[in-house]
């Protein structure tokens, strides 16, 4: 069962939300593949190997520096496919969240959003989400093969596991509408 985990960046940096879904990501116990799309630091990039990421696939394609969201979740779901992911994780994020949204429909999968620790995985897949702004929390049942989980802030705690990371240029194929 192969992960992806999108990492989003600002300015070049990897944002720390993104590297606790890396962390949730390696936590799960499947090989960890990252996406990054935009221009990134390629120290960012090597680093996430600390957290657990096996390989990299960046996506440069000068049309992507603003965020939108139909070409990033275009590029997100050929990754998932070329990668054969079963899971894709998410920072919980203006621009994450639309985009998971938008992935699990093009990947058939099922998806939940604020999610705050592992799944429990003993009678199918199980996620506990938080609800009511933080106030409650609903265990959810993802039944599709296919699994889209947007992480809620501070709910992995990073931890450095080393290894060496394998950095790829991924050139998603783009349709016009993608930009549109």
């Amino acid at each position: 069962m192969a992960t992806l985990v999108f990492v989003e960046s600002a300015e070049g940096k990897i944002k720390s939300t993104s590297l606790e879904a890396v962390a949730y990501a390696h936590a799960l116990g499947a090989p960890v593949t990252a996406i990054a799309i935009g221009t990134v630091d390629q120290g960012d990039l090597e680093s996430l190997g600390k957290y657990g990421v096996q390989k990299v696939l960046h996506v440069q394609d000068t049309r992507l520096q603003s965020g939108i969201i139909q070409a990033y979740s275009s590029a997100i779901s050929q990754a998932m496919e070329a990668e054969n992911a079963e899971i894709l994780v998410l920072a919980n994020s203006t621009l994450g969240t639309p985009v998971a949204a938008r992935v699990a429909v093009k990947a058939g999968a099922s998806l939940a959003t604020n999610v705050v620790e592992l799944p429990d995985t003993t009678a199918g897949f199980v996620v506990k989400r938080s609800i009511y702004t933080g106030k409650a929390f609903a265990k959810v049942e993802l039944s599709h093969a296919k699994k889209v989980l947007v992480l809620k802030k501070n709910a992995a705690t990073l931890k450095e596991v080393g290894g060496a990371v394998s950095i790829t240029l991924f050139a998603p194929a783009f349709i016009e509408t993608d930009f549109a």
